[in-house]
C-alpha cells in the first residue's frame, strides 16, 4: 500500500531554502538558530526543507535573528508573475543558492568577504573567471 504523503508548498521550500541561504551566510548552525527561537535543530532543518511551514510570527523572529526583512524570504519565491526577465533571476539566484549550500562555496564566500582590499578582491574575480575560461575552451 502506498503511503499518501503530501508534498510541500513551493513556497515553504523556497522559503525554506532562503532560511538555509542566510543562516548558512552568517556562518550560523541550525542548533544556534534554534536555540535563539528556543526550538530543536530538527525543527530548522523541517523548516529548511519546507516540509514544516513556517508561521508569520516564527518568520518575523527568523528575520530579526538573521537581521534580514522578512521580505528576504520571499525574494524570486516561485509563483511571483516577474515577466520572462524575473525567470532568468529567479534560475541565478537558484544557482547562487545552490553555490552557497555547498561546502566549497560556503568556503569560498567566508574567506572573501575577510579579504577588505577591493582591488584584492577585483584580482581575484579576475582570476576565478580566466581560469573559468580556460576550463571551457579545454
Amino acid at each position: 500500500m502506498m503511503e499518501n504523503k503530501k508534498k510541500p508548498n513551493p513556497i515553504d521550500i523556497h522559503v525554506g531554502s532562503r532560511i538555509r541561504l542566510r543562516r548558512t551566510m552568517l556562518g550560523m548552525s541550525q542548533e544556534k538558530l534554534g536555540e535563539s527561537l528556543g526550538i530543536t535543530f530538527q525543527q530548522i532543518q523541517k523548516y529548511e526543507k519546507g516540509t514544516n511551514r513556517v508561521g508569520a510570527s516564527r518568520l518575523q523572529n527568523i528575520s530579526s535573528i538573521l537581521n534580514v526583512p522578512v521580505s528576504f524570504f520571499f525574494e524570486d519565491a516561485p509563483g511571483e508573475s516577474t515577466g520572462a526577465s524575473g525567470l532568468a533571476e529567479a534560475s541565478s539566484s537558484n544557482y547562487v543558492v545552490d553555490f552557497l549550500s555547498s561546502s566549497e562555496g560556503l568556503q569560498l564566500n567566508r574567506a572573501f568577504v575577510k579579504i577588505n582590499d577591493p582591488k584584492v578582491r577585483r584580482k581575484l574575480v579576475d582570476l576565478v573567471k580566466a581560469l573559468a575560461a580556460e576550463a571551457e575552451s579545454e
